[in-house]
């Protein structure tokens, strides 16, 4: 899972690793409702560049491009809210994650500075899925 900002250039480095955190998903989303936030997932949006991924990795058709509607896009302030929601419960215990939780809670981090960032540039923002 990967941060996208709106715009061609946010005039900030956006990449985040988000491997762990896609792994994790789903004891993520379970946190963030035990919490009484929006998971992660919610904040996704198919956009035309992360379809063509998919599709050039053969998982699924063009047809589908075509049917694709336009990104929806979110307020920096709404994620940083289940991020750092999402943190301070791993900051109390990692390994509630596993061996990953180090890992999990490194790319929150990097998360919670994008989406500052993008606040402070008042941008707006989605999630979306690497399918490598």
């Amino acid at each position: 899972m990967y941060i996208v900002v709106e715009g061609e250039d946010p005039g900030f480095d956006i990449f985040v690793n988000g491997r762990s955190l896609a792994r994790h998903e789903d004891a993520l989303e379970r946190l963030a409702l035990r919490l009484g936030v929006k998971p992660l997932i919610e904040f996704f949006s198919a956009d035309e560049n992360s379809m063509s991924l998919l599709i050039e990795e053969g998982a699924g058709d063009n047809e589908l491009l075509r049917r694709l509607p336009p990104p929806q896009w979110y307020q920096p302030a709404d994620g940083l809210a289940t991020v750092q929601a999402l943190l301070a419960a791993l900051e109390a215990d990692p390994q509630q994650l596993g061996t990953e939780g180090e890992q999990v809670l490194s790319e929150l981090l990097q998360y919670a500075q994008v989406l500052r960032k993008t606040l402070d540039r008042k941008l707006r923002w989605h999630l979306a899925v690497s399918w490598r």
